[in-house]
């Protein structure tokens, strides 16, 4: 009987020694980003990281993904960017809470590795956790054959950071006549690109290479924007003690997000005529005849942060913006609901 051919774990479709590769590549990024936390090298099977010269420290947290913006990385090639994407979405989800972050880590799925493309998603990855103070420290990479198409990846993060017990930020404070004003976007962020894709690419049928004299750039320049962070001027604001409550519009938009910061009988009082709406987001409800109910909770339309401050302190908080650079906009005020409503956001 003849002996049977040896099978290798490549003959299953996964490289160790392109995994290898890749992981030394990950390895050289990640270390650029280490801060003095840090106890423990890439590699090791936990990350260790040392708090040090908290009082009372709160350790807040949270995990996302990129969601279906990876598809344009895909079509375009183009994967340096989403890693920043997912950092600094992830920032913004606990900076909200006046934490600053201590460190990320991020897991990289695909169905054949490729060590080029994985370098290139890492590198986004390093750089939005330097700019951000943050240390990348470790992660998965999981080469998965089968379960994810050719050339295509998900990506998803886990981030902690701490604040001060005595500084958390909960929104808890926030009183009818509070000023809300909102922080522009740098597009659509991490968000509602399942629709944007159908849209542009299906029923407009542009390509990625499409330039559109509208925007002044490509489709794919234009929605691979990179989602910003507001960490900066969230920590300048909380030092001062000027901000009440803090909202990310990330999925659900202004009309979903908003809300979720505010105390029970409030609501949001949201005139979206006090600032321009981008030209992408009107190009798309235009094209898609998209519902207003629909816009709203899909898109954050050019607001990616909304800021809740007492009437009292509005002015100085402006001043402090203004100092940064930060653009901002006042897009509407707190106002009461009659007993028993729910929370949410008023159009005006």
């Amino acid at each position: 009987m003849a002996a049977r051919k040896a099978i290798q774990y490549k003959d299953a479709g996964v490289n160790i020694d392109e995994a290898d590769r890749a992981v030394a590549q990950i390895r050289v990024m990640a270390r650029k980003t280490f801060t003095r936390g840090v106890l423990t090298d890439i590699g090791s099977f936990g990350a260790g990281y040392r708090l040090a010269g908290w009082k009372q420290p709160v350790l807040i947290s949270s995990a996302d993904g990129v969601g279906t913006k990876v598809k344009l990385a895909f079509l375009t090639g183009r994967h340096n960017t989403v890693g920043e994407d997912l950092v600094n979405h992830c920032v913004n989800d606990i900076a909200v809470q006046g934490a600053r972050p201590l460190f990320f880590l991020d897991y990289f799925a695909v169905g054949r590795l490729d060590a080029g493309v994985a370098a290139q998603v890492v590198s986004g990855l390093a750089r939005g956790c330097e700019a951000n103070g943050c240390a990348l420290i470790g992660g998965e990479t999981a080469e998965m054959p089968g379960l994810y198409a050719p050339g295509e990846y998900d990506l998803a993060g886990f981030i902690v950071g701490a604040v001060e017990r005595a500084r958390l930020v909960t929104g808890k404070n926030i009183r009818a006549g509070d000023v809300l004003l909102g922080l522009p976007s740098t597009g659509l962020h991490t968000n509602g690109y399942s629709l944007a894709r159908k849209v542009l690419l299906e029923v407009a049928q542009y390509q990625p290479h499409t330039f559109l004299p509208e925007l002044g750039r490509t489709v794919g320049d234009e929605l691979l924007r990179v989602h910003r962070s507001y960490l900066r001027p969230l920590q300048a604001l909380f030092t001062k003690g000027l901000l009440k409550g803090a909202a990310h519009i990330t999925g659900g938009g202004i009309t979903e997000n908003t809300p979720r910061i505010l105390p029970k009988g409030l609501a949001a009082e949201i005139d979206t005529a006090r600032w321009r709406v981008p030209t992408v987001f009107e190009l798309l409800r235009r094209i898609g005849n998209i519902p207003d109910d629909d816009y709203r909770r899909t898109f954050n339309l050019g607001i990616g942060m909304i800021l809740a401050v007492s009437t009292r302190k509005a002015a100085e908080a402006k001043r402090t913006l203004d100092r940064l650079g930060e653009e901002h906009v006042e897009v509407g005020r707190v106002v009461s609901l009659p007993r028993g409503a729910k929370c949410r956001v008023l159009y005006v």
